[in-house]
């Protein structure tokens, strides 16, 4: 049962709305079923004498006693509206059960408790069979204002119990961290354009997979202009600096064809400017970012910090593994930017799902997530999709996703944790996608039966604990190809085995051998590492900067991190 409150400045057009036809004619049989005084609530649903003027004018009648007492205008925002809607599949509530709600959720939201005469006035309209919509004018019959502070909260919390007595499906209580869901205008307007979503859901995507891969807020306002976004920017009168933004999607107008914008923080809470500077301070972005001449590095890097961001996250302080989540969030656009495949689709689902569970009411220290945010920046332009170590990465977000789930749930972050577990259930499904395949091919390569009994001898002498288990593993065949060829490469495969091991996961691992096999994967080619340090060592008679296409091997990679990643223009895919 979700309450989503809101507050306005005319009581005739809310009922305008709720008894009219509704915009696209879906309102049946709108009528009030409890209201502050049914005798005294005229219904024009129900009653043909009944008009909207002489019902909004019983409603307004304490808004109207005040401003003639004190003069002036009415008080600001004094109409209070809350619909209440059940969840999909939950069972038909009768009017008197709706009336119940209704009366329920006025008081606790303050509006009107319980035995307060002078209450304020309010009606309960029912025009689908899933939900009502609570009108109030928030002015007592003694003149004040009701105390509504964390009026929506507490409407959660009572919407929880009703739930429970109810026996309806159980929702996820909140922490006000979430980000306003679409209105139902909004959805009629993408519906009506062939959109699949609002632009207001287009704009917070593309907001957050900017964020992930830039390094400063200039350059995320540059390239959200590159993909098609209309940026405005709010300038102090004072400072001359930027004090916050709004964003608007293409085609996307008013009735007067002007563009309809959004402000960062009405997209999401830590897309407002002041949150986007905690973790994008000011840089040089002259330069590109480092290490991309190493095709694989940015994946390796990533892989890495994942890891270690995890063990924060599992052992670390609450405000540290606060800011390895926010990282995570944005590892996970990077990450999806930069694959291909059909898991592609399943890794931005994961990413979508996670920046529902990347914040909670613990702020962050951004400064202990350096590694995994610089990662993830590194990642959005690196090399496309480098095989086996991208699924490394994935196979790395999944045990990531999995701990973030269970730090949520450990704290009580209740809609967090539904979160996480909806991304881990994308990352799964992508991992299956791109994993199953090239752990099918390692299985037909095995080495003969020669090799393969003496990497038994190996991996029961570097981990005996373990070995039992890895050799019953379905992935055990694809290990002895992945050990074979590090071993071509210059790894000791006792040493190496040892080292995999020693993450975390293994003990708790459904498949360890799975886990082993991406750890090793990820790992650099001992003979190439080599081969480049002797190289980097020795005397140039010539200095030449790489060109472009040294540095970004791939072509969906700009030349310059100002034209941004691709990330498409709305409507199309990206």
């Amino acid at each position: 049962m979700v309450p989503d409150v809101s507050t306005g400045s005319s009581t005739l057009g809310l009922i305008n709305y709720l008894f009219g036809e509704g915009r696209r004619d879906e309102h049946t049989d709108p009528h009030i079923v409890a209201a502050w005084d049914m005798a005294g609530a005229p219904d024009p649903g129900r009653d043909p004498g009944a008009t909207y003027v002489k019902l909004a004018q019983r409603l307004d009648h304490h808004v109207v006693l005040r401003t003639r007492e004190l003069g002036g205008a009415r008080p600001p925002q004094h109409v209070w509206h809350c619909p209440v809607r059940t969840a999909p599949g939950d069972r038909y509530l009768t009017d008197a059960e709706w009336a119940e709600v209704a009366r329920r959720v006025v008081a606790a939201a303050g509006i009107a408790p319980e035995d307060d005469e002078k209450a304020c006035r309010w009606i309960a309209v029912r025009h689908a069979d899933d939900h009502i919509h609570i009108l109030a004018t928030t002015v007592r019959a003694d003149g004040r204002r009701p105390r509504t502070h964390r009026d929506g909260q507490r409407a959660q919390r009572e919407c929880r119990r009703i739930e429970a007595e109810f026996g309806l499906r159980r929702l996820k209580s909140g922490d006000l961290t979430a980000p306003r869901t679409p209105t139902g205008a909004e959805r009629a307007k993408a519906g009506r354009q062939g959109q699949a979503v609002t632009a207001r859901e287009w704009l917070r995507e593309r907001a957050y997979t900017v964020a992930a891969g830039v390094r400063s807020v200039d350059e995320y306002f540059t390239v959200l202009r590159s993909v098609g976004v209309q940026v405005r920017t709010r300038i102090g009168p004072e400072t001359g600096e930027v004090t916050g933004y709004s964003l608007a999607a293409p085609g996307d107008t008013n009735g007067q064809g002007e563009p309809i914008w959004y402000g960062g923080s009405k997209l999401a809470p830590d897309l407002s400017l002041n949150r986007l500077r905690e973790r994008l301070p000011d840089q040089e972005t002259a330069g590109r970012p480092q290490h991309i001449a190493e095709p694989g590095g940015p994946w390796r890097r990533a892989e890495t910090a994942l890891r270690e961001a995890r063990v924060s996250v599992e052992s670390g302080e609450d405000h540290v593994a606060q800011a390895q989540l926010d990282a995570f969030g944005d590892t996970l656009h990077s990450l999806a930017l930069a694959t291909d495949g059909a898991h592609q689709a399943d890794l931005h689902e994961a990413a979508k799902a996670f920046n529902r569970a990347r914040r909670s009411v613990i702020r962050s220290d951004h400064q202990a997530a350096t590694a995994l945010r610089k990662a993830a920046k590194e990642l959005a332009y690196a090399s496309r999709d480098p095989g086996g170590l991208a699924i490394a990465l994935i196979f790395a977000a999944v045990h990531m996703a999995r701990a973030a789930s269970a730090w949520h749930r450990q704290r009580g972050h209740e809609q967090q944790a539904a979160a996480a577990e909806e991304a881990l259930h994308h990352l799964r499904a992508g991992y299956r996608q791109a994993g199953d395949p090239v752990l099918a091919n390692l299985t037909r390569r095995a080495p003969r039966a020669a090799t393969i009994s003496r990497f038994e001898h190996d991996l029961r002498a570097a981990l005996p604990d373990h070995a039992d288990r890895i050799l019953a593993d379905s992935a055990w065949a694809a290990l002895t190809t992945v050990l074979a060829r590090a071993e071509t490469a210059g790894h000791d495969v006792r040493e190496l085995l040892s080292e995999a091991a020693a993450e975390r996961e293994l003990d708790t691992a459904d498949s360890p051998a799975h886990v082993l096999i991406w750890r090793i994967v990820s790992q650099p080619n001992k003979r190439t590492e080599a081969a480049r340090r002797r190289s980097a060592m020795a005397p140039r008679t010539v200095l030449s900067r790489p060109t472009a296409a040294h540095e970004h091997s791939g072509p969906h990679r700009p030349a310059d991190p100002h034209d941004g990643p691709r990330l498409g223009r709305r409507g199309q895919a990206a």
